[in-house]
């Protein structure tokens, strides 16, 4: 395990001075391409669903089944990843297109938008890793810190983590809601009720379209249909699960406490994000199937430019951070996430302390 960098005075301010010229470079290059990017990638998605939802519904055998799963998963983590998760971020605001504007946009999953851009842009991107603030760490469920509490159901959270993967998307839908604050009583019940509506009303439709409509539709075709879009979902969640607990659950990465914060200033904000997050490296297409989160520690530091931009900031990055000394966290895609599933086992066991005292 690495340990934690810290920059002082003026190696600080050079550091935060190199970042933020790096991304005005970038920002001034943003136009005309980065447009064309984003519409097109939404008509790989339209076009990927309706192959997917016609091979489902019109095709016959195993094999058409299949290849309709997989193009209607692959439409379901492109719309989730490169377009809504980015568009959400306010990466395509400068276009003054209402379909991608980050306000209004609304994706294809159960997680109301207004939720996830609370609960996502606002807690998790300002308090990236902070013990206790950013609640996407662990997701209310994981230890995976010794700044966190350790109880005898904490050895089950292998079966915990398994579960949550397979039903990814639900996890991220309830997480606004925050329901173990109203359970613990901390939540009066008007708020939690205000909270839960959007959540119901984005899954019903959620729920219609992939298990009534859709199979409504095929007539006696419905139960491929319907399996169809199940696994498809299925495979949405894992991969997004994947993805995205390689982004700040590794093994190098470092976590920190409210009192580490106080007064932050920007490049001590900037060497947390770095320091908290890590990256996956894979080809152009892998990139893409990632939303370009295999670009997290860039991602994390310029969350408005538009993320095709981050495959050419990266060097630049892990480059500045070489010449100040703070570690880059990057690797294949097996190797991150084995470093994920290590930190769940080892963080399900009882601290060495207490371990120690029996």
């Amino acid at each position: 395990m690495n340990t934690k960098t810290r920059l002082y005075g003026e190696q600080l301010a050079g550091f935060e001075a190199e970042l933020d010229a790096l991304r005005l470079s970038v920002l001034k290059q943003v136009g005309e391409p980065d447009a064309r990017h984003i519409r097109r990638m939404r008509g790989v998605v339209q076009g990927s669903a309706i192959a997917g939802r016609s091979l489902l519904m019109f095709g016959w055998g195993p094999i058409s089944w299949v290849a309709g799963v997989i193009s209607l998963a692959a439409a379901k983590i492109i719309e989730n990843m490169e377009i809504g998760h980015n568009v959400m971020h306010g990466q395509y605001d400068w276009m003054n297109d209402p379909s991608l504007h980050s306000a209004t946009y609304e994706w294809d999953i159960v997680c109301a938008g207004d939720h996830w851009r609370n609960s996502h842009n606002v807690e998790h991107h300002n308090h990236t890793n902070v013990i206790g603030k950013d609640h996407d760490f662990g997701y209310g469920m994981l230890r995976l810190s010794d700044q966190q509490r350790w109880s005898k159901a904490t050895l089950l959270q292998p079966l915990w983590y398994a579960l949550l993967a397979i039903n990814f998307q639900w996890g991220v839908a309830v997480h606004d809601i925050k329901i173990g604050r109203f359970l613990k009583g901390r939540m009066p019940r008007a708020e939690f009720r205000e909270r839960m509506q959007p959540f119901l009303r984005k899954a019903g439709r959620q729920l219609f379209k992939d298990y009534v409509l859709f199979p409504a539709l095929a007539f006696w075709q419905w139960p491929r249909v319907l399996l169809g879009n199940l696994a498809a979902n299925l495979i949405r969640n894992l991969w997004t699960n994947a993805i995205i607990f390689c982004g700040h659950f590794t093994e190098q990465v470092q976590t920190y406490t409210p009192r580490e914060v106080v007064d932050e200033t920007r490049g001590q904000w900037y060497l947390r994000q770095i320091q908290g997050s890590s990256n996956l490296e894979g080809s152009r297409w892998f990139h893409l199937l990632t939303g370009e989160l295999s670009h997290q520690i860039e991602h994390h530091l310029f969350p408005d430019l538009p993320a095709p931009r981050y495959v050419q900031m990266a060097p630049q990055v892990r480059e500045i951070c070489a010449r100040y000394g703070v570690h880059y966290n990057s690797g294949g895609f097996w190797k991150q996430y084995g470093g994920v599933l290590a930190r769940i086992l080892r963080y399900s066991l009882p601290p060495r302390a207490k371990l120690a005292a029996t």
